[in-house]
């Protein structure tokens, strides 16, 4: 019976470390583990222990005879990766190495945000017992995206949030909620005062659509949607007035919003919502939304688990439009990948609530006087149609505030390129809006190191 890695994979790989026969990869040390969409479970050296089950902290593994219908996919999507690894393994998955410090005394550090960034680096750091962590957060709750970045009907995944309280909960780590850097403490009084500081505040600024028309007030950012129906003090209540909408993008952040934008009075009853926003999207006249993306199906930049999520979904059509060829000798994921793609392309079209994936499409105008009305879009022939929606929904990704250069997690001065001396960042900070919850663990690992080398090799004392 062997054990089943499913969609709400955080990739933080915790399971693969708890193996004790190593059949979980891609363990943090391999080349594509920042890479790849999840973790995958080899059926033929799993022996159906469970420690990966207890592991998991979203509940992403089961038993192969305990999966959902919807969830049947992922045996063979785990088995097709294992198929195609090559190459010796060693029996357990290494363990990364802790970075001790070597200096006398204590060392503190402050690390702005907490989000999953900003709380897998304070785990890191206090795993030396001479670090004190200080978490600053300008909100009144911690979590960042694990709080207000998931989509609400993505209930287990959601569950990342009991992994973050429980570092919190470290005696050597301090909360400090509703503290602004810049208004309510300074950044240099702050490396004045710790040893190091580490800059975790994501990338928070989402891309708008850069066409004619997109300043009418009926286009959004998928950013402001996912933030509002998360529950974000900040974010505004949409209008969602119109029966047809167009998301732009093609990420898994695409499909969130056009899952939840669809989502039937039973799906919004389950999902994780304040009950005015599951009032207002219950009321919503949205029915069709049409997913707009320039690239093709196959190098879409959602991943295949979220499209086996589409697959199953029983209360709206799902159908794809400009489907390429089948590429030539496609083998093991990327041969799911595609059968999963035909299979939505080959659904009649029609159906009270409806999802169109549309590849090739490349937007060139919002049109609409004084309110939107449609969408242009060109496909590769040239060809320009119309796509009808009186709502559209950046989708394209979301970049930093006040970017920042690094090496290996540094914070590198504008004008010479040097190292900010105990100025440091991580997460989408430093590698840009990409990645999923797990893949914070190496960049924390990572920006951890380069602090404790640093504080060992500085001969400085807090002022």
């Amino acid at each position: 019976m062997p054990h089943v890695v499913t969609q709400s994979c955080c990739a933080d790989a915790s399971c693969a470390h708890a193996c004790p026969v190593n059949c979980i990869h891609p363990t943090p040390d391999e080349p594509d583990f920042g890479l790849s969409d999840m973790v995958y479970v080899d059926p033929s050296s799993c022996v159906d222990c469970g420690a990966c089950v207890t592991a998991c902290p979203v509940g992403a593994i089961s038993a192969h005879t305990r999966l959902l219908p919807g969830e049947l996919p992922f045996i063979e999507l785990n088995a097709a990766y294992h198929r195609e690894a090559s190459g010796p393994r060693p029996l357990q998955a290494p363990v990364p190495s802790i970075p001790r410090l070597e200096r006398a005394g204590r060392a503190s550090v402050v690390v702005v945000g907490a989000g999953p960034a900003a709380l897998y680096t304070a785990a890191e750091l206090v795993k030396n017992e001479q670090v004190d962590v200080t978490v600053l957060e300008r909100l009144d709750v911690p979590h960042g995206l694990a709080r207000f970045g998931i989509s609400p009907d993505h209930t287990r995944t959601r569950r990342i949030r009991g992994q973050l309280d429980r570092i919190l909960d470290h005696p050597r780590v301090t909360l400090r909620t509703g503290v602004e850097v810049g208004r309510d403490v300074s950044l240099d009084d702050l490396r004045a005062e710790h040893h190091a500081v580490v800059l975790a505040t994501g990338a928070t600024l989402p891309r708008r659509l850069a066409v004619p028309g997109a300043d009418l007030p009926q286009v959004t950012t998928a950013f402001e949607l996912v933030t509002w129906w998360n529950g974000h003090p900040e974010a505004v209540r949409p209008v969602l007035e119109s029966e047809r909408a167009v998301v732009v993008g093609a990420g898994n952040v695409a499909l969130d919003v056009a899952r939840m934008l669809t989502a039937s009075p039973e799906v919004l009853r389950r999902a994780e919502l304040s009950s005015t926003a599951r009032q207002v999207l219950a009321e919503s006249s949205v029915r069709h939304v049409d997913v707009v993306a320039r690239g093709t199906a196959m190098d879409a930049a959602f991943t295949t688990p979220e499209l086996v999520g589409l697959v199953a979904l029983e209360h709206v059509v799902v159908r794809v439009d400009g489907l390429e060829e089948r590429p030539a000798g496609l083998t093991g994921l990327a041969e799911q990948r595609w059968n999963l793609l035909a299979q939505l392309a080959a659904r009649p079209e029609g159906g009270e609530r409806t999802i169109t994936l549309r590849f090739g499409q490349t937007p060139v105008e919002v049109v609409g006087d004084g309110r939107v009305a449609g969408v242009r879009v060109r496909a590769a022939d040239d060809t320009v149609r119309a796509l009808p929606a009186g709502l559209v929904v950046a989708a394209i990704g979301q970049v930093a505030h006040e970017p920042v250069e690094h090496s290996a997690g540094r914070v590198l001065a504008p004008e010479s390129g040097t190292a900010e001396p105990g100025l440091y960042c991580v997460g989408w900070l430093k590698r840009g809006g990409r990645g999923f919850i797990g893949s914070n663990r190496a960049c924390a690992r990572e920006t951890t190191r380069s602090v404790l080398d640093d504080v060992n090799a500085l001969a400085r004392t807090v002022a």
